[in-house]
């Protein structure tokens, strides 16, 4: 009962998953796995702080809101439904209309399997092919198809779309990319967790299962790339990327701001930030014929490459007020609210070993945002009518 009573995934367990990184990248330096270098002080400090603004800007949004009866009156009243909104709100709820949703997740899949068709292969299997899978019909085949799947598992609980999200999380898997494989299979037990009655035995289950997910799908793609030679087994390995990328931040502490902002312009762009990050911090080279490799430098290190500590901990700051924010609407709203929470704070986990560098995940932030100024608006519309009347 007491397992059940906590909100396992309340912005705060972004704080779970940097102290669980934290732990491996530990485990790593301790096994002195190829030789990874221990990382200054001070770049514990910079994750200690980092931290600590995130922790501020969750805690900020709430504070606000129970100190101010205004807003408690505005935001805090009855929920939006077809009764009491504008016809321009209903009509912009045509767009979650089931057909609509599941049209929406069935061209996301289509468009998929056609870039893994044009593509001439199975990317996770091969190194040269995954380098070239994320195309411009990835681009938009999985901004469709993650918030559609998400949005159809929380408003339409029908047995044959667990069905249709397994396949689109194979297509999406074979395109060797791990963080899309957890991405896609991570948004959906977020979102069933909200909206079903998980018991808790079921709960650790898809835990257990997501990470044995997690720790496979990183294997098998490393082990794909064939200018790669690894001897780590899958355990040592997942341990071993936490203390690199670990490594990366602690190189990047010591050489702040010097991309000077171009990493976040990639990352708004088409750009490649993460190759970025190894050619500016491990001098990789620019091109040759093998692909550049893809560096990742945790959720601190883009934003402290580009422009140092304060950074950083602005960045922090704001991604803990957004989560809250769009947490808070989940909860009063839930729906499609529930999908679009579980996408950004599944991302945002992620985030915490690739770092802030992907312009889709921008784009589910941007989304969620709008949808909860749209449902603000309507909720100050309503309060407004009700002190009329």
């Amino acid at each position: 009962m007491k397992f059940k009573s906590v909100d396992l995934f309340s912005p705060y367990i972004l704080v779970v998953i940097i102290a669980l990184y934290i732990a491996l990248a530990a485990i790593a330096y301790q096994e002195h796995l190829r030789n990874l270098q221990w990382i200054s002080n001070t770049t514990w400090a910079y994750v200690l702080m980092g931290t600590l603004f995130f922790i501020a800007g969750v805690f900020v949004p709430k504070f606000i809101y129970n100190h101010s009866e205004k807003l408690k009156s505005i935001l805090g009243g009855s929920n939006v439904t077809e009764e009491n909104s504008a016809p321009w709100y209903n009509k912009l709820r045509i767009l979650l209309d089931e057909r609509v949703v599941l049209a929406a997740v069935l061209i996301g899949i289509f468009l998929q399997i056609l870039n893994l068709y044009l593509l001439g292969g199975i990317p996770i299997l091969s190194g040269y092919l995954k380098f070239k899978a994320t195309t411009d019909l990835w681009r938009i085949s999985y901004p469709i198809f993650l918030p559609a799947i998400t949005i159809l598992l929380a408003k339409y609980p029908r047995k044959w779309y667990y069905l249709l999200f397994i396949i689109g999380l194979g297509v999406f898997a074979i395109n060797g990319y791990r963080t899309t494989t957890m991405a896609i299979l991570i948004s959906g037990f977020i979102t069933l967790y909200y909206t079903r009655k998980m018991k808790t035995s079921h709960i650790l289950i898809s835990i257990l299962l997501i990470g044995l997910v997690g720790v496979a799908a990183g294997y098998i793609a490393v082990m794909s790339i064939q200018w790669q030679q690894w001897s780590l087994n899958p355990l040592q390995l997942v341990a071993y990327r936490a203390g690199f990328t670990m490594m990366v931040f602690d190189k990047i502490v010591h050489m702040a701001g010097a991309t000077g902002g171009d990493l976040f312009h990639q990352a708004l762009s088409t750009g490649h930030p993460r190759v970025t990050v190894g050619q500016v911090v491990l001098n990789y080279p620019v091109s040759g014929s093998t692909p550049t490799t893809s560096i990742t430098s945790t959720i601190f290190g883009p934003a402290v490459l580009d422009f140092g500590f304060y950074a950083m901990a602005i960045q922090m700051f704001i991604i803990g007020a957004v989560l809250q924010v769009i947490y808070a609407t989940q909860v009063k709203a839930n729906g499609a609210f529930t999908a679009l929470y579980a996408i950004v704070l599944t991302h945002t986990m992620i985030w915490v070993e690739t770092g802030p560098t992907d312009s889709v995940v921008y784009l589910f932030y941007l989304l969620a945002l709008v949808a909860v100024v749209i449902y603000a608006t309507q909720l100050v519309r309503n309060s407004k009518r009700a002190i009329v009347n």
